[in-house]
């Protein structure tokens, strides 16, 4: 198994993680629509429980997993190719900030554009309940149909709506997880007694999970809004034409702290994400006997 170049092993480990996650992340979508009859995440738990059914908590579950196997297999080969025999790390092991921060946007990047279109499905699936309770038709019930009607209003295009603020927060969010991550776990191996073990990759990932989640919330905020917009025939949101103008219009019609609403839920899905994510893949690296990263 050594013989497996160790970038692919970021590949092999995110089919599982999203069951943890999907019922913040439906929390975070309430709380981050302009207009929403709850206030605060146990509130909005409680209202969703309350009148769409404690499952849907986890709404949206499918392509969360189909979204996880390729945007973080995707940002992490991509970063680690990019650390390794792109930006280069220095002979001791160092790798400068700004060049980490070049990696881990790029990874962060790439990979979200690739898995847009399971993104676009997902938040979909996960507003189905609050359309009901607007008294709104259903638009989609499974992760086929919701393609499908995707295809059938967008075409190919369509997959891809929302793919700007989508790119921005993946590079922001990696900026912040694989970033700080890695930035962190060198500083405390170099400037401690540590040895490089679980309490280094603890410390760490709960560093990367802070960091990402402060810079996940105002893009997420924008994303979700754009994302769950009407559309036109081609595609073409009705609401916001880009994620500039939903950035000026929500600063200007809710103030500048609207762009954090719902930063606790995300911290919180982020949190475990973080530890369990770095935890899991540093030990399956040393199992498999490939280098730590």
């Amino acid at each position: 198994m050594s013989s497996v170049p160790s970038h692919l092993w970021g590949m092999m480990l995110p089919m599982w993680i999203p069951f943890g996650l999907s019922t913040s992340f439906h929390l975070c979508l309430h709380l981050w629509q302009k207009q929403t009859p709850y206030r605060g995440m146990v509130a909005t738990m409680l209202g969703i429980i309350r009148e769409e059914g404690f499952t849907n908590l986890w709404k949206g579950l499918s392509p969360a997993i189909y979204r996880h196997l390729v945007y973080s297999g995707i940002r992490m080969a991509t970063y680690e190719y990019m650390r390794d025999n792109v930006l280069q790390k220095k002979s001791d092991g160092s790798f400068p900030l700004w060049k980490s921060a070049l990696g881990g946007m790029t990874a962060g990047a790439v990979g979200q554009f690739c898995a847009n279109p399971t993104d676009l499905i997902k938040v979909q699936m996960q507003m189905e309940g609050r359309r009901r309770l607007e008294g709104k038709p259903p638009r989609v019930k499974g992760v086929i149909e919701a393609a499908s009607q995707i295809l059938r209003e967008g075409g190919v295009r369509g997959l891809w709506k929302g793919w700007a603020p989508n790119v921005q927060r993946g590079a922001l969010v990696n900026l912040g997880d694989l970033t700080t991550y890695d930035t962190a776990k060198h500083f405390f191996l170099s400037h401690t007694s540590l040895k490089d073990g679980h309490l280094v990759h603890i410390m760490s990932s709960v560093c990367a999970g802070f960091v990402g989640a402060t810079m996940a919330t105002p893009a997420d905020v924008i994303k979700s809004r754009i994302m769950n917009q009407p559309t036109d025939s081609k595609g073409r949101g009705l609401t916001y034409k880009s994620s500039i103008e939903c950035l000026m219009a929500t600063i200007r019609n809710e103030g500048a702290f609207a762009l954090y609403k719902g930063f606790i839920p995300t911290w919180i899905r982020m949190a475990p994400w973080s530890l369990t994510f770095w935890l899991s893949y540093e030990q399956i690296r040393n199992l498999a006997g490939t280098a730590s990263f």
